[in-house]
C-alpha cells in the first residue's frame, strides 16, 4: 500500500483523470455487469482504510480484489513499505507494465522503481559576485546542476510466510557541477529488511535505511514526485541522521496504537559529525559500516495521522529527538572532540479547505511549520524554524498539480558567529528565505517544478557585500520509471 504520505494528490487525482478519460468503456463494462475499474490510490482505501494510514496492506481483501479491480493492484504489495513520504506507485511511471516486464516480475516477487531527478539553479540577481566553480560558495551562485538517479526492488517475502515480510536493495548515482553540493557518488541508498508483527501494530525494518524518508517528514506536500524543492534543514543532518546520500546500519521499530497515533524508534549508525559532505567523502559507496569519529544516534519520534477523507481534512503532528554518542568537535573549544550531542524537532501540518471532498480528498489548501533545534557548542545551525503554505490539486484542469509557498529562517551557532567575527569578517546571525514552486504533473511518472527563491544571507556565516543577498532561479525534473 502507498505509505501514510504516499496517497498524495498527484497519484489520486491522476488515476482519477484516467478514469474520466475512459467513462464510454467504463459505462460499457458496468452495462455487461463487469465490475468498475478503480484508481490506484481508489483501490487502495477500499481495500483497508486502516492498513492504508499504516501502510501495510489488507492481504486478504487485497488477494480477493487484485484479479477483478485494477490491473495495477497486484503491484500494491512490491511498493517499499515503512516510508514517510510518497514515491508513486507503478500506476504513476513511464513504463508502467509495457511489454509485461513489471507483471513477469511480480509473478516471482519482485517489484521496482526507477528514477532520475534533475535539477538546475542560478542567482539571477546582478553583481552577485561570481566566480569559478572552485571557488563557489553556495547553490546558485555560478549556475549550479545536479543529478539524482535511483533504483530500488523489492521482493516479497509473505509467499513464504512472514507476515507484510519485504526485502529492499537500491542504490543511487548523484553528480554535481558545484561539489561541496554533494559531492559525486554512487553506491548504495538502501539495504533493508521490513516485517510486521500482532497483527500489524509493530512494524520492523532493519538493515541500511535512509531515515530522512521514515521520520520527520521534511517534505512539503509529502511525495517525492511533487516536491522537488521542499525545504528541509541541516539540523537533522549535523545531529546525524541517515538519507539517500548517506545510508547508514540501523533498526527502525514502529507500534501503532490505532489508525492515527503511533511511535517509531531507531537505533541507527550516526553518520559523520563533519556532515554529509564527510560522510559521503569517506564513505563514497555506503557500505563501510562505521567512518571516523561516528557513534550511534537514538531516536524516536511520536506523531498523529489523520488522512484525508470526504468531509475529514488531513491532519498530521509529530514530534521527535535525537541522542547522538559521536564525537562532535566543539566550537567552544576547536581543538578538542566531546560528546553527546541532541537535536529536536516539532512539525504540524493541516488541510484547511477541501477542493473535492467527495472525489479526491486530499486536494485543497494546507498549512504547517516546523522546528528544530541542537546546541549551538557542536552545531552550526542551532535553530530552524519554517512556514508553510501549499495547494494540491490547485485547478480541476491540473488535480494534480502543487503550488508551494515556504519561508524559512536558519539561525547560526553564537559561538561560530563570535569566531568568524573576531578575525574580522562580515558575520550574519541567521539566513532567511522564502521561495514560491509550481510543480506540474506533466504525463504519467514525469514532473516538472519550477522555483523562485529569495535568500538574505545565502553563505554560511561570513559574507562579503556581493553575497549577501540571492534570488535563486530554480527548475528540476522527476520522471519515475
Amino acid at each position: 500500500m502507498p505509505s501514510p504520505k504516499s496517497d498524495a494528490a498527484n497519484e489520486v487525482a491522476k488515476e482519477k483523470s484516467q478514469e474520466k478519460r475512459a467513462i464510454p468503456k467504463h459505462d460499457k463494462l458496468q452495462k455487461k455487469g463487469a465490475v468498475p475499474l478503480l484508481g490506484n490510490a481508489t483501490l487502495a482505501r477500499a481495500v483497508n482504510t486502516s492498513a492504508q494510514r499504516r501502510d501495510i496492506p489488507d492481504r486478504r481483501t487485497y488477494t480477493k480484489t487484485q484479479n477483478n479491480a485494477h490491473p495495477f493492484a497486484k503491484f500494491e504489495n512490491l511498493r517499499e513499505k515503512g516510508l514517510e513520504i510518497g514515491i508513486p506507485g507503478p500506476a504513476d511511471t513511464v513504463t508502467q507494465d509495457k511489454g509485461g516486464v513489471r507483471s513477469a516480475l511480480a509473478e516471482v516477487g519482485i517489484g521496482y522503481i526507477g528514477w532520475t531527478q534533475d535539477t538546475f539553479v542560478q542567482n539571477v540577481l546582478p553583481n552577485a559576485a561570481r566566480s569559478t566553480i572552485a571557488n563557489q560558495l553556495y547553490s546558485g551562485q555560478n549556475p549550479t546542476f545536479s543529478t539524482y538517479n535511483f533504483m530500488m526492488v523489492t521482493y516479497d517475502l509473505s509467499r513464504f510466510g512472514i507476515p507484510d515480510g519485504q526485502i529492499i536493495v537500491g542504490t543511487e548515482q548523484q553528480a554535481f557541477s558545484w561539489q561541496p553540493g554533494g559531492p559525486d557518488r554512487w553506491g548504495i541508498n538502501e539495504i533493508a529488511y521490513y516485517q510486521t508483527f500482532f497483527d500489524r501494530k509493530l512494524e520492523l525494518k532493519a538493515g541500511y535505511l535512509r531515515n530522512s524518508y521514515e521520520f520527520a517528514g521534511t517534505v512539503v506536500g509529502g511525495n517525492a514526485g511533487a516536491s522537488v524543492f521542499g525545504p528541509s534543514s541541516n539540523v537533522l543532518y549535523q545531529g546525524g541522521m541517515s538519507s539517500n546520500q548517506t545510508p547508514t546500519p540501523a533498526l527502525n521499530l514502529r507500534w501503532n496504537f490505532d489508525d492515527r497515533l503511533y511511535t517509531k524508534g531507531s537505533i541507527q549508525r550516526s553518520i559523520s559529525p563533519g556532515g554529509v559532505f564527510t560522510e559521503v567523502t569517506q564513505n563514497p559507496t555506503g557500505l563501510n559500516g562505521t567512518t571516523p569519529n561516528t557513534g550511534i544516534l537514538l531516536l524516536d519520534e511520536t506523531g498523529y495521522l489523520n488522512k484525508a477523507a470526504a468531509g475529514s481534512p488531513q491532519t498530521w503532528l509529530r514530534a521527535g529527538a535525537g541522542y547522538n554518542s559521536s564525537n562532535y568537535t566543539s566550537l567552544a573549544l576547536p581543538n578538542n572532540r566531546t560528546n553527546p550531542n541532541t537535536f529536536y524537532y516539532i512539525a504540524a501540518d493541516r488541510q484547511f479547505w477541501q477542493t473535492d471532498a467527495q472525489g479526491v480528498a486530499s486536494r485543497g489548501i494546507y498549512g504547517g511549520f516546523s522546528v528544530m533545534g541542537a546546541p549551538s557548542d557542536l552545531n552550526k545551525v542551532t535553530q530552524y524554524d519554517e512556514l508553510r503554505v501549499y495547494v494540491i490539486g490547485p485547478f480541476d484542469s491540473r488535480p494534480s498539480d502543487q503550488i508551494s509557498i515556504v519561508a524559512t529562517d536558519t539561525c547560526w551557532s553564537n559561538l561560530a558567529v563570535n569566531a568568524a567575527l573576531v578575525k574580522g569578517n562580515l558575520v550574519h546571525w541567521d539566513s532567511k528565505a522564502i521561495s514560491g514552486t509550481y510543480t506540474a504533473h506533466l504525463a504519467p511518472g514525469i514532473y516538472t517544478s519550477v522555483g523562485l527563491t529569495y535568500i538574505n544571507n545565502p553563505t554560511s556565516i561570513t559574507y562579503t557585500p556581493q553575497t549577501g543577498h540571492a534570488l535563486n532561479f530554480s527548475f528540476s525534473t522527476s520522471v519515475f520509471f
